[in-house]
């Protein structure tokens, strides 16, 4: 058993080690003494941890079903004995633990969004092949697949540090070959490949999607249900998919053998952005995409995180909304704009002259109507009192006159 292993590990240190230790125990204090022996504890029961974990997370098939070829005319590498396909391309990837891996690039003329497939861990490229191919037509994606180190034609021995190494490896390629930017990528995790999955989503705020196909809780708790996650414990999911921002898709089989329906659930509950999972009713481990509702489920997924806004454009707008004016601001600019609004409106400037004349008339005509008044007051005078008459009415005649001038030199 495991934990059988890890205790007769603890007995398989180095006695050279052990005495080196005990000798630099006389020349530094006993404190540091205790942290070096627990840094050798720790670095070997790492070592055998990861070895432990290998051998049950691990079952690369023997032999490969598949061979890398190159094209004698073209140069292309191809993947033997699968025809040539226009649309896909064969890669080897060097990561940045000296392993290379092969991957392959299903490209559709339609895609918007890039899924980046881990695999199981009892699979390889050839036999995912086909899937890879109908994947890509029914969801229309362009699909990144890749074998682990250690999988396939893929050097190296396989380990966690490893998986996760080659994941990097093939989403810089993306980036860097594809031109794929980090929130058109929609990432894939299918059981152990939830492992590289949700570490690499943990660290990348602007991821489109992830998806998650028979997850794991952790290594461990495959095995034994614990509740608590032990340091050597390996692909930590349960801790790892709180950091994810983006939609997260869960599919499990609810009969499924190898890992329990349970993990799936918890990791939809500790969800941020969780997304109606499917439960894939009389479901296995290793035969979800058999059933109708599989690939239904999971293109009305990609068509909707599809449809959602860009998360770097939403902070671009968070960034633009804080730069923006305060609200004062904004009101006096809204009272500015009325003015300018009324200004508009105004009539041209021969249009105003004369809209300017007819307000001189109103008094005039006001004036000349007080005028005549006084006429016909002294029209009933008139007998009596002709001399002062006449010098009102020339009074009055020269006002009017004077506003006539004043008409004319506004005219």
């Amino acid at each position: 058993s495991l934990s059988l292993s890890l205790s007769l590990s603890l007995c398989l240190c180095s006695q050279e080690k052990s005495f080196n230790l005990k000798n630099q125990c006389s020349s530094i204090n006993q404190g540091e003494c205790y942290l070096r022996r627990d840094r050798a504890r720790k670095k070997e029961m790492g070592g055998v941890t990861s070895s432990v974990a290998a051998k049950f997370a691990f079952f690369p098939p023997s032999p490969p079903s598949y061979k890398v070829v190159t094209d004698e005319l073209t140069g292309l590498l191809l993947l033997a004995p699968f025809p040539h396909r226009e649309n896909v391309e064969i890669l080897k990837l060097q990561t940045r633990r000296g392993t290379e891996i092969v991957a392959m690039y299903v490209r559709h003329p339609m895609a918007t969004s890039t899924l980046l497939y881990s695999h199981g861990n009892a699979a390889d490229l050839g036999q995912m092949y086909e899937l890879f191919i109908e994947l890509s037509i029914h969801l229309k994606v362009n699909l990144m697949g890749y074998d682990y180190s250690g999988y396939g034609q893929s050097t190296g021995k396989p380990s966690e540090h490893n998986t996760y190494a080659d994941i990097e490896a093939v989403y810089k390629c993306l980036e860097e070959t594809y031109g794929s930017k980090q929130e058109d990528v929609i990432l894939y995790g299918q059981s152990v490949g939830s492992g590289p999955t949700l570490d690499l989503a943990s660290r990348l705020p602007q991821l489109r999607a992830v998806v998650l196909h028979s997850p794991i809780l952790s290594g461990l708790r495959v095995m034994y249900a614990f509740k608590k996650t032990y340091w050597f414990d390996i692909y930590k999911n349960i801790d790892k998919i709180t950091y994810v921002d983006c939609p997260v898709l869960i599919i499990h089989g609810t009969s499924d053998q190898v890992v329990d329906c349970g993990h799936g659930k918890q990791l939809w509950e500790l969800c941020k952005d969780k997304y109606e999972p499917l439960w894939v009713k009389g479901g296995n481990h290793c035969d979800l995409e058999h059933y109708p509702e599989f690939i239904r489920h999971l293109k009305k997924f990609i068509t909707t995180v599809e449809r959602l806004p860009c998360r770097r454009s939403e902070e671009k707008k968070r960034v633009d909304d804080a730069a923006a004016p305060p609200a004062p601001r904004k009101s006096v600019d809204n009272r500015r704009e009325k003015p300018r609004q009324s200004t508009e409106r105004k009539p041209p400037k021969s249009q105003s002259k004369k809209s300017s004349s007819s307000k001189l008339r109103i008094p005039f005509d006001h004036h000349l109507d007080r005028s005549r008044r006084s006429l016909d007051c002294h029209d009933k005078t008139r007998k009596s009192v002709d001399h002062s008459h006449s010098h009102q009415i020339e009074r009055g005649r020269k006002s009017v006159d004077r506003l006539d001038r004043v008409r004319s030199e506004s005219n």
